[in-house]
């Protein structure tokens, strides 16, 4: 019986540890969303001058965030 309760003990414990880790995996999918419309902004601006080299390369940087 003890080995019950000290195992469901430490099962509530664990899981109430890894659910305050949600708010600060929320704010990088935030602070990741920011940067990439920066970055996609700034492509399509490029885009309209002309500049498509700079275009692309800004375009994948903000592609690649979301591969990380």
């Amino acid at each position: 019986m003890k080995k019950i309760m000290l195992t469901l003990c430490l099962v509530l414990f664990v899981s109430s540890a890894y659910a305050g880790s949600c708010p600060m995996l929320a704010k990088n999918i935030d602070e990741k969303i920011k940067k990439a419309q920066e970055l996609k902004d700034q492509g399509m601006d490029a885009h309209n001058n002309g500049d498509h080299a700079k275009s692309e390369k800004l375009l994948n940087e903000a592609l690649a965030l979301f591969k990380s």
